[in-house]
């Protein structure tokens, strides 16, 4: 018998059964916070009546999904947490600090000019424990590089003009991540997809997904973003609008609808993680991987909560598996603990850590000669926590394919 869902987000078909409770990491390590069952489908039966049981705590909640995935009757837990904190919270003026942080677009935008600059001052000690002050951003927080050439002007310059010469073409929704830090996870993106015979668009005005402006509290913000990037993802160019990153998909593809009300159905599943498109290509003998013959390395894979939630960590193992040289070790399901700009913020950052440590101390124990992570605010994290740097997948690829070789195999 089909269920009837009576309420937004399933509330109602929760059983009280406090599975989620025993998943959730912020429970663990935070006292201040009762729990998914309690912020979540208990509380909202008492909000319905009255918005004055409302509870602060709700801040607390990662937005991890892993009580989400955990349900076995399918309560959209953390939606139901992050829809409240919209609708019940009376005090909805963002910090200065918050709105910085979440404004990626903005502050990238800004950085960029002057990024050695700002790099070298936000490494300095006087610096941190100004922001600690001032700001209550934690001293102790390693910020992400920024860098000089953003990805988009990277494309431009130098390889916007051949992809129109390959037979198959997808979108890339790049994010502020490889736009303003890392365009190197971008430019081995377009590497390995030319190699599979697929010319790379990018989408024409994407912004920012908006995931860090819901945690932020900035929720007309993120609709606005959210509004403007369905509208470039409809009219994006070629089979499918693909990511390499596990927040920016979820966001796009779940919360757009479930948490700001958005209608996305005209292209949530054109929305797809780079690494699920590539493994299908590979399975359905539509592309060929060829790999170098002296490749070897030990990676220690790290699933990313969100990317539990969508699912797909399977077509990452599988991809990465099929590398000869590789030998791939599963990490436990742990968060990492910052949960995008969560763990910058002084209040947090010892709770931060707390949730990660039992990853951080994994890692350590397996001694890789690096993490494979789909996420950068994980990668942020972990880099800061353990001496292992953290590789993108997608970069993995770049690294242990033979270029030449691929291409030649899928022309």
């Amino acid at each position: 018998m089909q269920e009837i869902n009576l309420s937004e987000h399933n509330f109602e078909q929760c059983q009280k059964c406090g599975i989620c409770n025993d998943v959730c990491p912020m429970m663990a390590a935070n006292p201040a916070y009762p729990g998914p069952k309690q912020a979540g489908p208990d509380g909202e039966r008492y909000r319905l009546k009255d918005k004055e049981f409302y509870d602060y705590a709700l801040k607390y909640c990662l937005n991890c999904k892993r009580c989400e995935v955990a349900c076995p009757s399918g309560v959209k837990v953390p939606d139901i947490i992050q829809s409240a904190r919209e609708k019940y919270n009376e005090h909805k003026s963002v910090k200065l600090r918050d709105m910085m942080l979440a404004s990626t677009d903005l502050m990238g935008t800004m950085v960029r000019p002057v990024a050695p600059i700002a790099n070298t001052v936000l490494g300095w000690g006087i610096t941190k424990s100004v922001l600690d002050g001032v700001m209550a951003i934690d001293h102790r927080r390693t910020f992400p590089k920024y860098s000089g050439e953003g990805f988009e002007r990277w494309f431009r310059k130098k390889a916007a003009a051949s992809q129109a010469s390959y037979k198959h073409q997808v979108s890339y929704f790049h994010g502020c991540y490889v736009n303003y830090n890392y365009p190197q996870l971008g430019k081995d993106f377009v590497t390995v997809m030319n190699a599979l015979g697929y010319g790379v668009n990018l989408l024409d005005g994407e912004k920012c997904c908006g995931v860090a402006m819901v945690s932020a509290g900035m929720f007309d913000k993120a609709r606005k973003n959210a509004e403007n990037n369905i509208k470039v993802i409809s009219d994006a160019k070629g089979e499918k609008v693909l990511t390499t990153s596990t927040s920016c998909t979820l966001m796009m593809r779940d919360e757009y609808k479930e948490v700001l009300g958005m209608d996305n159905s005209s292209v949530r599943d054109s929305i797809v993680l780079a690494l699920k498109f590539i493994y299908e290509l590979v399975d359905q003998k539509k592309v060929k991987l060829v790999f170098k013959k002296d490749y070897k390395a030990r990676a220690a894979y790290h699933v990313p909560c969100h990317m539990e939630k969508l699912g797909w960590s399977i077509f990452t193992r599988e991809l990465l598996g099929m590398i000869p040289g590789l030998e791939l070790i599963l990490l436990d399901s742990n968060c990492c603990g910052i949960s995008g700009t969560f763990g910058f913020k002084k209040e947090n950052y010892e709770i931060s850590q707390k949730i990660g440590q039992p990853l951080f101390e994994q890692i350590n124990s397996v001694a890789p000669d690096f993490v494979a992570c789909e996420c950068e605010t994980c990668k942020w994290q972990i880099e800061m926590s353990t001496e292992y740097k953290v590789k993108n997948p997608i970069s993995i690829l770049a690294e242990a394919l033979d270029l030449e070789a691929t291409a030649e195999a899928n022309r």
